[in-house]
């Protein structure tokens, strides 16, 4: 199972929203990061077959999705950033229209559908309207129809915009479960949800991957830009319009505690600390938000003999007698 991205590119007029792209997904979930604009919703549209890109193309085990036609988005399954709903549906109708349109038994349908519900916590409203649901309700009811089919590809867009924690960490236990043999996508700005249960982590900028590895090998790339500081409030203030400041704590004594994302010290005696995700994330796109620059060439972290370890894949409702062949 591979989905090869060759030579991608989609421009809208002279801008190239995704420019020549180009990578192999295989059998794992994959964390694609990005600021607004870097062209993450626009490169999974054309993974879904929603949007045609300007050229180079996207094949499936070999063939190409545009000529699969029905038999790749059979084997697909996508929540986008906004779904479409039919508000007067209940749960349960909409789960069964889309499971419908999938071409599912309607027989195996009923049971796929009770138990989706009965995993993203809807059991209990599976009567109700959707129009009643709150945000969280309806993104959960996204996440549900989005696996209806057990799909070979999955792809998610922002997939815990709106959920609580606790309904965060359902979602990543789901997602964990789901993925041994499957090509999970995920796109969210909630930094932790990928650093969790992703294999590899593809950071995008600019249209381009300028990223990519397992977590642990992404983050050491920051290694020694990360450090930790005390400071009077005045120096604070400097700091917070001059460097790329990840957290600040205001002491009793009125001074502040503050980690900063910058190449060198930032201020004499600041101490260097162990970096996270977040902290990569930030220091990518630092210049984005008008503090300082960072030029990231692309590199494979992989090709540093990263482990690429797999979650162990689990029985239930994504494996088990609804799982078809592949």
């Amino acid at each position: 199972m591979e989905l090869s991205l060759e030579n991608l590119t989609k421009r809208f007029g002279e801008k190239a929203a995704v420019d020549d792209v180009s990578a192999k997904l295989g059998a794992g979930v994959y964390g694609l990061l990005g600021a607004n604009g870097a062209g993450k919703t626009t490169l999974m549209r054309m993974i879904c077959d929603v949007l045609k890109p300007s050229s180079g193309r996207i094949a499936y085990d070999g063939a190409d999705i545009a000529r699969m036609g029905d038999e790749y988005r059979s084997l697909l399954g996508y929540l986008p950033q906004d779904f479409g709903y039919y508000p007067d549906f209940t749960a349960m109708d909409f789960m069964l229209y889309m499971a419908a349109l999938k071409g599912l038994d309607r027989h195996a349908a009923k049971l796929r559908c009770a138990d989706l519900l009965e995993e993203v916590g809807l059991a209990g409203h599976a009567k109700a309207k959707v129009r009643t649901f709150s945000g969280g309700m309806k993104q959960r009811l996204g996440i549900a129809q989005a696996v209806i089919n057990d799909p070979a590809v999955l792809v998610l867009d922002e997939p815990t915009a709106g959920l609580d924690p606790k309904e965060r960490v359902r979602f990543r236990n789901l997602i964990s479960g789901f993925s041994q043999d499957k090509i999970v996508l995920l796109s969210t700005h909630i930094v932790s949800d990928v650093e969790y249960i992703a294999n590899d982590i593809l950071v995008m900028k600019g249209g381009r991957f300028v990223l990519r590895g397992a977590p642990d090998v992404v983050v050491a790339s920051v290694a020694g830009k990360v450090w930790e500081c005390r400071v009077s409030s005045r120096e604070a203030d400097v700091l917070a319009a001059t460097q790329c400041v990840s957290n600040v704590h205001y002491a009793a004594d009125g001074s502040a505690v503050m980690r900063v994302v910058a190449d060198e010290t930032p201020v004499s005696g600041a101490l260097c600390v162990e970096p996270t995700l977040e902290d990569l994330y930030l220091h990518t796109f630092k210049d984005d938000a008008g503090v300082g620059s960072c030029d990231t060439a692309f590199e494979d972290a992989s090709d540093k003999g990263a482990s690429q370890g797999r979650h162990a894949r689990k029985d239930g409702l994504f494996g088990g007698r609804f799982g078809g062949k592949r």
